[in-house]
């Protein structure tokens, strides 16, 4: 298999996690905006960029460590944030602006989706990829499969007003325990 075309099936694999968060986050979101799609796609992109890059500096020092605690973390983020925006949708006020905009969501989000990508930047070396190509593939794949799915989501919840909030709590969760299933067996 050519390096190119593993590059991209590692990337569209990465990516699959913050596609099903920005699902999860365009839910939320009755009237999102183009931008607040950018914004989601370019934290989750950056994010699954840059952790290849930190995993494969950290490289086999730590690969044993890293390997157990990873998944617990990952999804320990992606339960809390579920729970909280569950917890947020059986509110009777609610905001305009939800959470998956703000910020800290989005850095924390952002991490726990690239946790994988962390571990995937420790074997790039090993299976001998070019780490700036594979990094910039992995980051605009994530970008570009990002982006529409939270439009999308978000149009979806307001064709269905609103009646879809709490699925998107549950898919974080559900994301979440797969993780740590996964990490388990």
């Amino acid at each position: 298999m050519g390096s190119a075309l593993q590059i991209i099936i590692i990337a569209v694999s990465l990516a699959l996690d913050a596609v099903s968060v920005s699902i999860a986050g365009g839910i939320e979101i009755k009237q999102a905006k183009i931008k607040h799609a950018f914004r989601v796609a370019l934290f989750f992109a950056l994010a699954q960029a840059i952790m290849p890059l930190m995993g494969w500096f950290v490289g086999n020092q730590l690969r044993s460590i890293v390997t157990i605690i990873a998944p617990w973390i990952a999804s320990s983020l992606l339960v809390a944030i579920g729970i909280f925006m569950i917890k947020e949708a059986r509110d009777e006020v609610k905001e305009e602006k939800r959470s998956i905009l703000s910020n800290k969501t989005l850095f924390l989000l952002a991490i726990a989706t690239s946790i994988d990508a962390f571990l995937v930047g420790i074997t790039l070396g090993i299976i001998k990829l070019p780490l700036l190509l594979s990094v910039t593939v992995i980051g605009v794949v994530t970008f570009l499969l990002c982006w529409p799915a939270f439009l999308f989501a978000s149009h979806l919840n307001k064709r269905f007003e609103g009646r879809l909030d709490m699925l998107g709590g549950f898919t974080l969760i559900l994301l979440g325990c797969k993780i740590l299933l996964t990490s388990i067996l």
